[in-house]
């Protein structure tokens, strides 16, 4: 999977080069390919930004900047996306959706945010990782690239993902490794009895009762997404 970034911060972005996200480049399984939307600028100073007409704090990033670093890339059948508190917020189902692509371009806006009728131009879809405001949309990229990425095809092993929080709609179970013994406490039985059923089980009942306990509301929708399909 290739992802293209548009970005006034590339540099935020090495982060990206450790663990399983980095290995997986080292790889050749994903690629993240990152634009300084600055180089696009035609102001001797490289300025990127105005302030906004109509008044009001902050400063607005101008559309002919950004449309001009949008064209630079090759696009024809890429997913593109804009990261914005306006957006739709991410979810697990999203994210399986989107590892699907090929191709994804990420527009990351900065400062008040970008003029409409750049974004009425490239036409993106409209993302949020939650209900608040960052300084700008390179956390957010970040996020989607990772969250999306372990979903690629060898980037981790299918056991590893199905058995995640929230990828059947509840937690993830505890989990424990050694020692054995540790400030008293012991590891439950159950995992060290070698009986895979019984484990399973314990696991099923320990994912229930954390999803009641810390997140009721998911237990509330797939009861309201099931009383739908009757």
């Amino acid at each position: 999977m290739k992802f293209d970034v548009l970005t006034l911060f590339p540099e935020m972005f090495k982060s990206l080069e450790e663990s399983i996200i980095g290995r997986a480049k080292e790889k050749e399984i994903i690629n993240i390919n990152l634009i300084n939307i600055r180089d696009f600028s035609n102001d001797k100073h490289n300025k990127v930004d105005d302030t906004p007409y109509g008044g009001g704090a902050g400063m607005v990033m101008r559309p002919d900047v950004v449309y001009n670093a949008y064209k630079s890339i090759e696009s024809k059948n890429a997913k593109v996306i804009y990261l914005t508190p306006q957006g739709k917020v991410l979810t697990q189902k999203k994210v399986e959706e989107l590892s699907k692509e090929e191709h994804i371009i990420l527009l990351c806006g900065h400062y008040e945010g970008i003029d409409q009728r750049a974004i009425d131009k490239i036409n993106p879809e409209e993302i949020s990782i939650g209900n608040y405001v960052l300084t700008g949309g390179e956390i957010p990229a970040m996020v989607l690239i990772d969250t999306v990425s372990r979903y690629v095809d060898g980037v981790l092993n299918k056991e590893s993902i199905m058995e995640e929080s929230f990828t059947n709609g509840l937690l993830e179970y505890p989990q424990y490794t050694r020692p054995e013994i540790f400030e008293g406490e012991r590891v439950p039985e159950v995992l060290l009895s070698g009986n895979h059923q019984n484990i399973e089980k314990w696991r099923k009942e320990k994912s229930l009762e954390l999803t009641k306990q810390k997140r009721p509301e998911l237990l509330l929708k797939q009861n309201n997404e099931k009383n739908k399909c009757k």
